[in-house]
């Protein structure tokens, strides 16, 4: 199983009004590798309440630095923290880089991405954008980036100077909502007319070998749909979804499928060590452990990250909903314990390492 990791905050920096980007260092020296596109979960006890947490890795894999960007919510304690108290020299806990958006970069490519970054969705995208410039020089990317108006674009300066410093091989396309740009293709919302006018003017869909996608889901749903619409294979369209941590542990019955109508005694395997649990209906695996004591993994609690995937290995369990997994992982036994459901009166997961 994972552990948490003591990490040094380095750097804070402001990227807009209410974002921050944090860099940080393994407390020990040590390095902390990722692969371009994953994520941190972050855990910090805030009020007396323990909080987790995930946010995209915004560095490049050949930065030679750890930096996550952080946008203040309304209401997330975490963010707000994050925003307003955390300090340089501070420590915080992390689990190691989780996360499979991306594609497998080649230093002999000539490959060209599309990036669709909404918000703060430019976080992992940024990861992407800045290891395939270095890592793949004879190969190119296309950002397009939405946002409500020019003051909240997140890291502003550092597209800037990429775009700078690879003038043939990036293309930014800013969209925003509430500005005018002067340009109508450029201004309001995306949507599906949008994007194909777009396709048809500004980005040749049939050149791209892969597409990354990160924002809220109705918006992704769209932009893939289009792309999809306009030749690209869906198996080469990538998404992120983010959201807000759910809290929610016990769903409404009416969301459980019939046979999760009665208990359950699941046995959960955590760093090896087996744990009988009732799982109670309409419970989730990941709440009846955490209920039990163990220390399961988990982070947003909304089906969004995998921190919390686990392999059924005996019985069965039915996901609420699932933006993480893969089809192949899913086929393997794998479930999002925040979502799955127990169907039956007996059910056997293990949390593996991931």
């Amino acid at each position: 199983m994972a552990k948490f990791i003591p990490l040094t905050v380095t750097g804070i920096h402001r990227t807009t009004a209410d974002a921050v980007s944090v860099r940080l260092v393994p407390k020990d020296g040590s390095t902390l590798p990722f692969t371009q596109g994953q994520y941190l979960t972050f855990r910090q006890v805030i009020d007396g309440v323990e909080l987790r947490r995930a946010y995209s890795i915004s560095a490049g894999v050949a930065d030679g630095t750890l930096e996550v960007g952080i946008k203040r919510v309304a209401g997330g304690a975490f963010s707000t923290w994050a925003n307003e108290t955390l300090a340089i020299g501070d420590t915080v806990e992390a689990l190691s880089p989780m996360g499979s958006f991306h594609t497998p970069l080649n230093p002999d490519a000539r490959n060209h991405y599309l990036g669709f970054a909404i918000g703060s969705g430019i976080t992992p995208i940024l990861s992407i954008l800045r290891s395939t410039l270095a890592v793949e020089p004879k190969s190119r990317f296309t950002l397009i980036y939405a946002n409500r108006t020019a003051r909240d674009v997140m890291f502003r300066e550092e597209l800037e100077d990429l775009k700078n410093e690879n003038l043939t091989r990036l293309t930014i396309v800013h969209i925003l909502k509430n500005d005018p740009t002067g340009i109508d293709l450029f201004t309001g919302r995306i949507d599906a007319a949008k994007l194909d006018a777009m396709f048809a003017q500004w980005v040749d869909v049939d050149t791209a070998d892969a597409a990354f996608i990160c924002g809220p889901e109705p918006a992704m749903e769209t932009i893939a749909d289009r792309l999809a619409h306009h030749g690209m294979a869906r198996d080469a369209i990538k998404y992120e979804l983010f959201a807000a941590a759910t809290q929610q542990g016990r769903l409404p019955q009416s969301h459980a499928p019939e046979d999760a109508a009665t208990q359950t005694t699941a046995t959960i395997i955590v760093d090896g060590t087996a744990q009988e649990v009732a799982v109670a209906p309409g419970e989730t695996l990941l709440a009846a452990a955490l209920r039990a004591g163990l220390d399961a993994p988990y982070a947003c609690q909304a089906g969004v990250c995998s921190t919390c995937m686990c392999k059924v290995t005996e019985g069965e369990a039915q996901m609420i909903t699932n933006h993480a997994l893969e089809d192949y992982e899913v086929a393997q036994g794998m479930v999002l314990s925040c979502q799955a459901l127990p169907i039956g009166d007996k059910i056997t997961v293990e949390y593996l390492d991931h």
